[in-house]
Parts: structure tokens; sequence; C-alpha cells
């Protein structure tokens, strides 16, 4: 193992090098502005990965989706596989005056590389194919049957990928799923994530008048939607921040006493936390704590609210529609096509009978948990501790990764969440970025887990 970590360590500039000029490809995927560069990302990565040493490597088109970039090496029918999980496309990069440096103009600043992309997820899914390729290079064979499947949806749900899954499903299976697209829980703190929270969308919209009304003349005597929108949403939730939907907290699985030891036993300040985010305070369902919310207790948000006029100066009317789009995170037994079914029902109940109000559903994810004593997360957190400097943690993640669960559900296979990225990693935000040292050592991590595996 000596050797392959030594291989690794002489191809760091190589292997930097090498991220900067896949960063460099706007491969945007949510509105597609650059559709060339999606196809651009993917040869790419279908190049890299020749190189590699797969015995084979192709595009996986469906439907006139993206590409999935596949490739798998062979090694034995008594062998365990891997599949190694990632995705090439990236976020819109606006706003584009708040980045320091261009986002598709990788800049090394502090040990830190900058660009949209560094760390979700193209830095991380290159720590996979680097690890691979140094075991190949001193060892001529792996320790383990190996796929690659690095999407270009995820961004966006993952429709093409999920797809393959039902119609191709023998090309993905697998005993193992490696996906580093998770963070640490801070800089100097690893983790291993064993729990994502899933997701549910809808939109609200409420009409009123045909059209947008003169205030002074109608004002007072007709429902204004925006008004009324504003009604229905005070409904969603107590002023305890707690959900009032009838039965949406019924699937729920509670936090074990463990669980609850565990989290709070990370160094985590409440106070720094509210400060850093420029609130006031913490807000949330009574009785649990800032991270048990975040990452163990279902959330509804409101996530954004149109209707009537919005520009300077003013504008007196009474508009026509309002419309609000609203997301929840769903915890472990949460179904989101059920969790969407309630949330339409009790709207349909409270909607004043004065305006017409319609629910448009949209996409949803399942939540997901691994067994903290299942021997294969046992061997990823071993080799995170052989990597990183500091004790390492189990925590969960509140955000959601909806292909996840599907790995898990259609294919059966152990999920290991290995992500590298820190909170300030700033991804889909303005200056992403990804530590170096980092993106080195997670490239040590995962050669480490192919040989306890």
């Amino acid at each position: 193992m000596k050797q392959v970590i030594e291989i690794l360590r002489s191809n760091r500039d190589r292997a930097l090098a090498e991220m900067i000029e896949l960063v460099r490809i706007p491969s945007i995927s949510p509105g597609l502005p650059h559709p060339e560069a999606i196809g651009e990302a993917a040869d790419w990565l279908e190049r890299r990965l020749q190189r590699t040493g797969m015995d084979e490597v192709r595009q996986l088109v469906v439907d006139g989706h993206n590409p999935v970039v596949w490739a798998r090496k062979h090694v034995s029918d008594d062998l365990p596989t891997v599949l190694f999980y990632g995705h090439y496309d990236v976020m819109p990069a606006d706003p584009l005056d708040e980045w320091e440096s261009p986002p598709f103009e990788p800049e090394v600043r502090d040990g830190r590389l900058f660009g949209r992309g560094t760390a979700d997820d193209k830095g991380q899914v290159l720590m996979h194919i680097n690890a691979v390729e140094a075991y190949l290079k001193y060892k001529g064979a792996l320790p383990v049957n190996v796929l690659f499947a690095i999407e270009g949806e995820e961004e966006e749900g993952s429709e093409g990928l999920e797809k393959l899954l039902d119609s191709h499903r023998e090309l993905f299976t697998a005993d193992i799923a490696v996906i580093s697209d998770s963070p640490f829980f801070a800089a100097d703190c690893p983790s291993v994530c064993y729990g994502l929270r899933g997701i549910a969308t809808a939109e609200i919209r409420v009409e009123g008048p045909a059209t947008d009304l003169h205030s002074g003349n109608y004002g007072g005597a007709i429902a204004n939607p925006a008004e009324f929108l504003a009604r229905i949403l005070s409904e969603l939730k107590d002023r305890d921040g707690r959900i009032t939907i009838d039965g949406f907290y019924d699937d729920v699985l509670e936090l074990s006493p463990s669980e609850r030891e565990g989290f709070a036993s990370l160094p985590f300040d409440e106070n720094v936390f509210c400060r850093e985010l420029g609130s006031e305070g913490p807000y949330g369902e009574p009785g649990f704590s800032t991270l048990e919310r975040i990452w163990a207790r279902p959330s509804l948000e409101i996530n954004g609210i149109t209707g009537g006029f919005g520009g300077e100066g003013s504008k007196t009317i009474v508009p026509a529609h309002a419309t609000a789009k609203v997301s929840m995170r769903l915890v472990p037994n949460q179904k989101p096509d059920r969790v969407l079914e309630l949330l339409e029902k009790h709207i349909r109940e409270i909607a004043p009978p004065e305006v017409r109000v319609s629910v448009s559903l949209g996409h949803g994810g399942h939540p997901f948990l691994a067994p903290i004593d299942n021997p294969h997360v046992r061997s990823a957190f071993k080799a995170m501790e052989r990597t990183f400097e500091g004790d390492v943690h189990y925590i969960r993640d509140g955000a959601s990764i909806p292909i996840v669960a599907s790995i898990d559900s259609k294919l059966g296979a152990t999920c290991l969440l290995l992500g590298i990225d820190v909170p300030e990693g700033r991804i889909h935000g303005p200056n992403e970025m990804l530590i170096i040292d980092n993106f080195h050592r997670g490239t040590e991590m995962i050669a480490h887990l192919l040989e306890l595996i």
C-alpha cells in the first residue's frame, strides 16, 4: 500500500492540473446554457477513464438525457464489486459579480482551488479515478471489481440515470457504492456521512380576478390573491416551526439515544453558527437541537413568492394571481409521494372559497440511512482515519442526493458517503472552492478503502 500512496503523491501536480482542466468546462445542467459543454465534459471523462486502464468505457444515453459516463474493470467473479458514483454537471454560477475570480477560470489561492464544480463534484470524482489508476499502476490488478457511473444531471434530479438503473440494472450491479459528494462536519473534523434527508417540492398558485385591478376602484371589494396566499402559507406551520399538515410526522423515524449523544458530542457552537449566518438566533421544532433539526427532522420551507408588482416605486393594484414554491426535506421512512399527497390535501382543506387554489407537485427524492455497524461502513471509517488528522466522526447531512436512495433500493448496494468538502466550500454559491490538501488526501483515502473492503 505504501507504494500506491507514493505514486499518488508523486502525481499530485498532474492531478491538480487535471482538475483545473475539467473545472474549466462550463457543464451547467439546469437550463443547459452551454449544451456543448455537457458533451465536452463527458468526452473528457471518457478519455480519462480509458487512460486509467478500464476494460470498457462508454457513454450511456437514454431518452435524450445527458450522458452517463460508464466504465468497468472486472477482476474476478469471486470478488465484491465497487461502484464509484459522481457527477460532472454543475450549478449555474450566478451571481457572477460576487465571484473573486471567474467561475470557470479556476484559481489557486491559499491552498484552495476556486471554481464552479471544484467541490461539487468534479474534484471528488477525480479522487476515485486517480486512486484506481494508482492501484493498477503499482499492483497491476485491483482487489475488487470496479464500476464507474459519472452522470450529467445530478443537479436536476438524475432522471436519466434513474431510467438506466431500471432498464440496464445489470450494468450497475454492485455490492458497495462509493459517493464522494458530502462534506466534513468542519475543516478540522473529518466525517463519514451515514444519512441524508429526502426532498419533495411543490408550487402553490392562488388566482383571483382575471387581470390586475386598480386598488382604489376594487381594493376591499374583491379577494387579493397575494393576501390569501400569505394566509395559506401561514397555516403550514405553527409559530414554533412545527409543521401542521395532518399526518406529516406519522412515518418519521425517531433518533436513537446514542445518535443524539453523538450529535451532542460534536464541536458545534450554536451562537457562532447563527452569527456566521447573520441570524438573530436559532429557530425550529421544539425539543430538538439545531443539528438534530438539520439532519434528522423534516422541514418545510417557502423558497420564493411571486405575484403583483415588486419593482421600484409603487403600482397600486390587486394582483390577478400569486405563487409560492415550497420544499420539504424528509427523513427516513417518509416517502415523497405520500408527503406531497398530504400537502395537497391540507391546502385544499384550508383554501379560502373566495379564490382559486391549485397545487402543482414537483420532484421528490427519498431519504437515506446506512447502518453504522455495517462492515463496509466501518471500512470507510478506517480509511478516513488512516488518511486524515483528527478524530473521525459519524454525521448525517440535511441535504438530499436522491440517487443515493435509488442505488440503495434498486441495486441493494451498501452506500458509503465519503466526501471531503467543507462547510465553507460554498457549493452552489459564489466562490465555490475545494481545499487542495483534502483533494490529495481524499484520493489516498479511496486507495486505502480499496484495500480494506
